[in-house]
């Protein structure tokens, strides 16, 4: 996640007030496909193991709530536009907050004022 430190930072300061959830969605940028100079090396998830190891280096970074991964037939991606990151904030089934895509157009100061907003 682009802007990781800001995201946790967000969840240590918001934890009484919201549940806080990573879902792993595939390789945007995958070594194999389209990818970055110096980008972490990660392949285009294969199989549902391709993608629970590539979860596992997000893992590593301490997330301050649980990851899951998404289907092979990537139905998170497509229901929530997600590709290649984005935040969303949910009360009662209902999406309160949908950030832009990210990692540029995403903002997640927006996510802690909307939080602020509600926890008052």
């Amino acid at each position: 996640i682009f802007k990781f430190d800001q995201f946790h930072r967000i969840m240590e300061d918001f934890s009484s007030v919201a549940d806080f959830l990573i879902i792993y969605i595939e390789e945007a940028h995958a070594t194999d496909g389209w990818a970055f100079a110096n980008n972490i090396d990660i392949k285009q998830h294969r199989t549902l193991q391709d993608r629970m190891e590539a979860a596992r280096l997000l893992m590593d970074r301490k997330p301050l709530c649980p990851i899951v991964v998404d289907t092979m037939d990537n139905l998170a991606t497509r229901k929530y536009a997600a590709l290649p990151e984005r935040f969303y904030i949910l009360l009662e089934g209902h999406i309160l907050y949908k950030g832009g895509p990210g990692p540029w157009s995403y903002n997640p100061e927006e996510v802690r004022a909307v939080l602020e907003t509600l926890s008052r």
